[in-house]
């Protein structure tokens, strides 16, 4: 018989072994991405900075093409209260001064040294000890003066012309990490004061990177609820961006950049707590992550239905209900309900569609609702049409704050299973859709908790 030490070892060792072959996919598809991971100065200072590195370092070992772009604004604020210079800030924008120049380039410099330091080789008491990591630094960026805005000049505050993106290139070929900040210079040899979330949206942009994470002091966008929105689509960031400027505006500032990222192609921009220890690799070894995921893959062609769609979703949908796959919808009711339905179309034809009803809950149950009438056209079942949708619904159902989703179906359960649903009973439907269930179709019940 085992002893209580060797079964706990047993456990530990078949949880590693279950977490490391998830992981693999991973790591293959991660291998030669070009990724660039942002942290604010303020992370510099985190007693957790050391892990962050730990982890860059592995990124890198991983065949993981990296660049860092690191922020000052913390340290920038200290150096100019030792000289005590002040220097106004506008919008999340410091107006930077030729007496305060010195001061920011100081703070920058010393940022910049700091990370070199301990991404140097030997990386002593980390699992990457005895590595050797080169990180490039330079004149990668041009920069422009911010100018005159609404009626304030911003003087040497700059921000992004150009990227190199031809020697970031050449440089990440090579297999060094490119390190920028946030400063840059003019073709008239100037040094302008710029966003550290500016130049890594913008060097992500012209890389066209696979990945833009950004390592914040937040753990990532909340829900009214105070909940952590897992995946969010940039059609409906602007709320947060509001929501956050009252309470954090260098969040805010972050959300900003973070869709104009996602609207000009990076497919994936990850928002992460800097003082979750492993935040990262968990991010992006898992399925589940732990920050808040923005991107518009999943959703490509994926829109809500107007008033126009009945037609083709007439088309689409008639075939199913006579075959009893689907429930018969009336005109009128598809008219009535068409705020419900999302769709995929193309040149005029509906490839795919579902709909999303609320369910009424009393106060002892959990928010939930029901997609329903999922279809996708003959010609696109091998697709992932359906997928498609049912990954936009869900991500719509986290915003609205529901908990669980239900599906009832006669002909489709395993879909569903293969798409994270697990088979439940009338019992657990709400009350209120206990009480309209038909039971001559006896459609199975499934249920998915988000």
């Amino acid at each position: 018989m085992l002893d209580n030490h060797t079964s706990i070892a047993s456990t530990t060792t078949q949880d590693y072994l279950h977490w490391f072959r998830h992981t693999a996919p991973y790591i293959n598809a991660h291998r030669n991405k070009v990724f660039v991971i942002m942290f604010e100065g303020a992370a510099l200072k985190s007693d957790y900075f050391h892990h962050i590195i730990h982890d860059i370092a592995l990124l890198h070992s991983l065949g993981i093409q990296l660049v860092l772009v690191h922020g000052a604004r913390d340290q920038i604020e200290a150096q100019l209260a030792k000289q005590n210079i002040k220097t106004p800030i506008h919008d999340d924008r410091r107006v930077t001064t030729r007496e305060s120049l010195p001061e920011v380039m100081n703070a920058v410099g010393a940022s910049r040294m700091h990370i070199e330091a301990l991404l140097s080789m030997g990386l002593a008491n980390s699992p990457m000890f005895g590595s050797r990591i080169d990180v490039v630094s330079g004149n990668l960026i041009t920069a422009k003066p911010f100018g005159i805005h609404e009626g304030i000049d911003f003087q040497l505050s700059g921000e992004v012309r150009t990227v190199d993106t031809e020697s970031i290139k050449n440089l990440l070929k090579q297999n060094n990490i490119v390190l920028l900040g946030p400063t840059g210079y003019s073709t008239t040899g100037e040094v302008f004061n710029l966003l550290a979330e500016e130049v890594a949206t913008k060097t992500a942009i012209a890389l066209k990177a696979d990945k833009l994470v950004f390592l914040t002091e937040e753990q990532g966008v909340m829900n009214t609820g105070g909940q952590l929105i897992r995946e969010l689509s940039s059609d409906y960031l602007t709320p947060y961006i509001e929501q956050y400027k009252k309470t954090s505006p260098y969040f805010s500032l972050m959300l900003k950049h973070a869709k104009e990222a996602s609207l000009h192609g990076v497919q994936r921009v990850h928002l992460l707590p800097f003082s979750y220890d492993g935040a990262l690799i968990q991010e992006l070894f898992t399925r589940d992550g732990v920050g808040t995921m923005l991107t518009d893959a999943h959703y490509e062609g994926v829109r809500m239905a107007s008033i126009d769609d009945v037609g083709g979703l007439m088309t689409l949908l008639r075939p199913l209900e006579e075959q009893g796959i689907l429930v018969y919808r009336s005109r009128e009711r598809l008219e009535n309900e068409i705020e419900q339905f999302a769709v995929i179309e193309r040149d005029g034809t509906i490839l795919a569609c579902a709909a999303l009803y609320p369910i009424d809950t009393v106060d002892t149950e959990a928010k939930c609702a029901e997609i329903a009438c999922v279809a996708v056209h003959p010609g696109y079942r091998k697709s992932n049409r359906g997928s498609q949708i049912l990954a936009f619904l869900e991500s719509r159902s986290r915003q609205q704050d529901i908990k669980t989703l239900f599906v009832l179906t006669t002909k489709t359960s395993h879909w569903f299973l293969e798409h994270g649903f697990v088979q439940a009973s009338v019992d657990d439907l709400p009350s209120a859709r206990q009480q309209l269930y038909n039971y001559q179709r006896n459609s199975l019940v499934f249920k998915k908790i988000l």
